[in-house]
C-alpha cells in the first residue's frame, strides 16, 4: 500500500465499529454487523470487475458457493483454523475467477454475463449432485460456543474475521484505484478495442481482476458455514445474493473504492432493520425500491451527488 495513513484511518475505522459493537452489547448486533460487512466485501469485490474493468458478472453465488463448502470439506477433513479455510477458499474461488475470465473474457456485454450466470448454475448442479458436502439435503456445522485462547464467543469472532477481511478488501481495492493497474482497468471499461490498439494487455488485466475478485468472494463466503450453521444449495445459490452484491455499487457509485462501502451501509442496514421491524420477505423489496430511486435521480449513485 503506497498510502499509510489511508491504512491507519481504515484500522481507526474497524477498531471503533468493534468498540460500538462492544458498548451495544447485544449478540444481535454481531449477527446483522456481520452480514453488513459481508456485504462490503462482496460489493467491493464485484467492483473490482464489474465497476473498475466494466465487466458485469452475475456469477457471484458460484464463487460465494466455492469459499463455503471449501469449508465445509475442511471442516470435515481436518482441524485447520477459520483463517487457513478463508485463505484457500479464497484461493480456490481465485483460481475459479481466472479459469471463468481466460474461457469467457473473448465475450463482451450481455454475453458475458449470461456466461457467468450459467457458470453459476452448472455449479450449483454439481454441488446439489456432491453428497460428501450434503449434496440437495445440505450440512450441518456445529460452531464451537467460545474461540480457545481469546475467551470470546465464536459470533463475536467471525464479526471479527470477517471485519479485518474487509479492511483488506477496501485496502486493496483503493490501492488499485490508485496505481497503474487501475488505469489499466480504466481503459477496458471506457474503449476495451482503443485499448488493446494502444497495446494495452487486456486479457492479462482482466484476468487479474477476474481473479481479485473472485478470491475476495470466495474469502467472504467461507465462514458462512459457520454463520447459519447449516447449509443447502439452495440458499448458498440464492438469488438475494447476486441482487444485492450488484444493487450496492450501483447505489453508492462504482468510480471509486467509497461507493460499495456506502452501497452496502445502506442497502444493508436497511434490510437488517426491515427483518426484525417487518419481515425478510421485504428484502429484495427495499433494494428494488431503492434501484429504481437511484437509476432515476442518480444514475451515478451516491457519489454522482458529490462529484462534478
Amino acid at each position: 500500500m503506497k498510502n499509510p495513513v489511508f491504512i491507519l484511518w481504515l484500522i481507526f475505522a474497524a477498531a471503533l465499529t468493534y468498540i460500538l459493537a462492544r458498548l451495544v452489547d447485544n449478540a444481535y448486533f454481531y449477527f446483522a454487523g456481520y452480514v453488513v460487512l459481508q456485504y462490503i466485501v462482496l460489493a467491493t469485490a464485484w467492483n473490482i470487475l464489474g465497476g473498475y474493468t466494466g465487466y458485469v458478472n452475475f456469477g457471484i453465488p458460484a464463487f460465494i458457493a466455492v469459499g463455503a463448502y471449501s469449508t465445509v470439506v475442511l471442516h470435515k477433513t481436518t482441524s485447520l483454523p477459520l483463517v487457513a479455510m478463508m485463505v484457500i477458499g479464497g484461493s480456490l474461488s481465485g483460481l475459479l475467477g481466472v479459469g471463468m475470465g481466460y474461457l469467457t473474457l473473448r465475450l463482451r456485454g450481455t454475453f458475458f454475463s449470461i456466461a457467468t450466470l450459467a457458470m453459476a448454475v452448472v455449479m450449483q448442479t454439481l454441488v446439489t449432485n456432491w453428497t460428501f458436502v450434503g449434496g440437495s439435503r445440505g450440512a450441518y456445522i456445529i460452531r464451537p460456543a467460545m474461540v480457545p485462547y481469546l475467551g470470546i464467543n465464536y459470533i463475536e469472532y467471525l464479526f471479527l474475521m470477517m471485519l479485518g477481511l474487509c479492511i483488506v478488501a477496501v485496502g486493496v481495492a483503493r490501492a488499485i484505484e490508485k496505481s497503474r493497474l487501475g488505469y489499466g482497468f480504466a481503459t477496458i471499461r471506457d474503449d476495451e478495442l482503443a485499448a488493446e490498439a494502444s497495446g494495452v494487455p487486456t486479457l492479462q488485466l482482466k484476468l487479474i481482476a477476474c481473479g481479485l475478485s473472485g478470491g475476495f468472494m470466495g474469502m467472504a463466503g467461507a465462514p458462512l458455514p459457520y454463520y447459519v450453521t447449516y447449509l443447502d444449495p439452495a440458499s448458498t445459490f440464492s438469488l438475494s445474493y447476486a441482487v444485492n452484491t450488484i444493487a450496492m455499487p450501483l447505489i453508492g457509485g462504482t468510480s471509486s473504492w467509497l461507493g460499495p462501502i456506502l452501497g452496502a451501509l445502506l442497502l444493508g442496514t436497511l434490510q437488517q432493520v426491515a427483518t426484525v421491524t417487518i419481515s425478510s420477505a421485504v428484502s429484495l423489496l427495499i433494494v428494488g425500491v431503492l434501484l429504481v430511486f437511484f437509476v432515476v435521480a442518480a444514475p451515478k449513485g451516491i457519489l454522482g451527488w458529490f462529484q462534478k
